[in-house]
């Protein structure tokens, strides 16, 4: 079980974002952990009929498999280690894990065209 699993299954496990699995996300994400966590508390973390997206400071966020279109994503991280993901990958697997995903009943792409 990797550290990703761990984290998960304890969100699983209690149903909210626990001491316990914030410590957990935090230990294995360290700084793209936090903002993961923030983004969530925010109700950041979109789900679209298409596409789930993660609302940054500056931009959207694409979601879709662990794959994001942010640069830390295309750039730092190692696309074969299930561990490295960038902390909108991360927001979206914590919003899922504890029903926190702000959801709406259109398409992103429509909407984004508005953006």
């Amino acid at each position: 079980m990797n550290a990703v699993d761990r984290w998960e299954t304890a969100l699983a496990d209690s149903g909210e974002l626990t001491p316990d699995a914030v410590d957990l996300i935090l230990d294995a994400h360290g700084e793209r952990g936090a903002r993961a966590i923030e983004a969530v508390s925010e109700r950041r973390v979109k789900e679209y009929r298409d596409f789930t997206v993660v609302v940054g400071h500056d931009d959207e966020y694409v979601v879709e498999s662990d794959s994001c279109d942010c640069k830390d994503a295309t750039y730092n991280l190692d696309d074969e280690d299930p561990e490295e993901l960038c902390w909108h990958a991360i927001a979206v697997r914590i919003a899922r894990a504890i029903d926190a995903l702000d959801h709406h009943d259109m398409w992103y792409s429509e909407v984004r065209e508005f953006l």
